[in-house]
């Protein structure tokens, strides 16, 4: 039986009170890693059952996300680059040309450099204003961190059930014909 992050006690350098998104940060890359193990392929990674968003899209979204939301957290705005990326997220050519590798990669990168500016946060900072986008939205360095970890946790879940789809859809189970009775 596998433990889940937060049954694992604090995890090490990360104040107290951004154990609860570290802890998310790490069940989301804990979920992918499944996924991999489970033995994603790279036509599963760019599958889009029902026109659905493909676990390409995830991953790419879920990184790019992260990226984004810390710029905002350390009080900066979206360069272009960050801007063009995000454009990329959406972009099938994109996703398409990735491997689950390069994929893995991507969002295992963002993941875990995340987890490491949970680390160099100062707690006592956490209420410290914030602002967001264009339109300067107001939040907190505190909220920021958190939605990133629960957003990359939401994505991670979709990656999920999209891979439980695909496969389902895969590996259909011959039906019992219906009694006529």
């Amino acid at each position: 039986m596998s433990v889940e992050p937060w049954l694992k006690g604090p995890v090490t350098g990360v104040p107290a009170g951004l154990q609860p998104a570290a802890h998310a940060f790490l069940n989301a890359l804990a979920d992918l890693e499944r996924l991999v193990e489970e033995g994603l392929t790279d036509g599963e990674l760019r599958s889009r059952p029902g026109d659905a968003a493909p676990i390409a899209f995830h991953l790419l979204h879920m990184a790019g996300a992260i990226d984004r939301l810390l710029t905002y957290a350390d009080g900066g705005q979206l360069s272009d680059g960050q801007k063009a990326g995000l454009r990329r997220e959406t972009d099938h050519q994109a996703q398409d040309a990735l491997t689950v590798q390069e994929a893995m990669a991507i969002a295992r990168g963002a993941i875990e450099g995340a987890i490491g500016v949970l680390r160099s946060t100062n707690a006592p900072a956490l209420p410290a204003p914030r602002e967001v986008g264009r339109a300067k939205l107001p939040s907190t360095l505190g909220g920021l961190l958190f939605h990133a970890a629960e957003h990359t946790a939401r994505h991670a879940g979709q990656a999920l059930t999209t891979f439980r789809i695909v496969r389902g859809l895969a590996v259909q189970p011959e039906r019992e014909p219906a009694n006529a009775s």
